[in-house]
This record gives C-alpha cells, sequence and structure tokens, in this order.
C-alpha cells in the first residue's frame, strides 16, 4: 500500500514539473511551439528553440519565411508523367530531351530521386510510386501510381524499368508485384545491386555505393532465381 502511495506521488510530482516546464509567457508562443513541434525530428525543446530564433529576426524576414513555405504548399505541382514534384505540369527530368526516356526508374518517394540525381549515375527518368507496398500500414498498390506506370510501360517506348526500392520486406514484395505485373511487356526488368545493405532507404545512402548499384543493376529475374 505504501508502494502504490509513493508510486502516486512520484507521478504527481513528475506531472507537476513536466506542467512547469511547458509553461510559456505567451500563448502565441505555446501556439508556435505546437505547430513547429508537429514537424517530424523536432521536439518541444527544439520548437520552442525555432520560435525563439524567429522572434530575433526581423518581421519581413518572418514573412519571407512564412510566404515560402505556404506558396510552396499551395503551388507546386507533381509531374503528370512521373508524379515527381515540379513548377510546370511536366518535370524538368521528364522535359529534358537528352535523357533516356526508354528507360525508367522506379523509386519510393521524391526524396529518392533527388538522391539518385545526386550520383550523376541515372540517365534516364523516374517514377515515383507514392510509397511501397505495406499491408501492416494499410497500404496496397491501389494506393500507389502503380497502374500509370503500366500505362507509360505500354505505351510501347520503353525499354527498360530499374527497380530501385528500398531493400526491406515491403520493397521486396512491391517489387515482386511490380515484376509480376510489367513480365507481361517486352521490356528489360531490372534492379539495383545490393551494395545497398538490406534494410537501408536510398536517401540514407552515400553516393558512392548507390551510383555503384544503379551501374552494376541485375536482372531482376536472376535474384528471384537465386531465392528459388
Amino acid at each position: 500500500m505504501k508502494a502504490v502511495l509513493l508510486y502516486r506521488q512520484i507521478y504527481k510530482l513528475i506531472l507537476t514539473l513536466d506542467n512547469i516546464l511547458n509553461t510559456y509567457p505567451s500563448k502565441l508562443l505555446e501556439n508556435a511551439v505546437i505547430e513547429l513541434s508537429r514537424l517530424p525530428g523536432v521536439g518541444r525543446k527544439t520548437a520552442l528553440r525555432l520560435a525563439l530564433h524567429l522572434l530575433k529576426k526581423e518581421v519581413s524576414e518572418v514573412e519571407s519565411f512564412g510566404s515560402a513555405i505556404l506558396k510552396m504548399r499551395k503551388e507546386i505541382l507533381f509531374c503528370e508523367r512521373c508524379h515527381n514534384i515540379s513548377d510546370a505540369a511536366i518535370c524538368p527530368i521528364c522535359a529534358n530531351s537528352k535523357r533516356e526516356n526508354g528507360v525508367i526508374c522506379v523509386v519510393e518517394s521524391v526524396r529518392d530521386v533527388m538522391a539518385i540525381e545526386n550520383t550523376g549515375q541515372m540517365t534516364g527518368v523516374y517514377h515515383v510510386l507514392g510509397g511501397i507496398i505495406s499491408p501492416i500500414e494499410g497500404i496496397g498498390p491501389q494506393d500507389l501510381t502503380i497502374e500509370s506506370l503500366i500505362q507509360r510501360v505500354s505505351g510501347g517506348n520503353i525499354t527498360e524499368v530499374m527497380l530501385a526500392l528500398p531493400t526491406t520486406i515491403e520493397g521486396d514484395t512491391t517489387n515482386f508485384y511490380l515484376f509480376k505485373r510489367l513480365n507481361q511487356f517486352p521490356v528489360q526488368i531490372t534492379t539495383i545491386a545490393r551494395g545497398v545493405s538490406i534494410g537501408d532507404e536510398l536517401e540514407y545512402t552515400d553516393e558512392v555505393t548507390l551510383g555503384r548499384s544503379i551501374l552494376n543493376r541485375t536482372p531482376y529475374e536472376s535474384i528471384l532465381n537465386r531465392k528459388t
């Protein structure tokens, strides 16, 4: 009984300390901290530091910062062809006549496009799925841009589809699904070499390793044969 009372007192003390630490001299400041802490990887302390930093800036600077964020959210577009982010209906990569339009690199997200472009080894174009198949998270093929990829390949101008998805169970599942859907077309289906470690996300892989994985890509069917 004494132990229960002690735990209750400790719990109340923790709540009291938490309330003290999260007490702000201004409701406006508190609201700003709450909104900033919604950003990924930003806790309350970091959010408070950012809010106080913005308070030190000139109003014009903060207005410019806020305007840039709002303008990005309202006006940014997604490429009608590959679903990459763009300022126009067709992104600069798809619109570039010097790219190999017959080679499509399939990626999970826009961040992967940026990571691969930084290697300087990709001369083709992209297709952003907007995620990967994950039954646990309730994400199925219908939630991704797979159908538009099928339409692009069925057009007859595509010679290779390179699968550059995360080396995770979900990534492998998506690879296999895409292979089954694309195997009906006369295109070469490849995947990046396993220089990228199992479980790695492409955006966190160093440029040299990622670049070599693209250059040393292998036919996806050969990987299936190894597993059987």
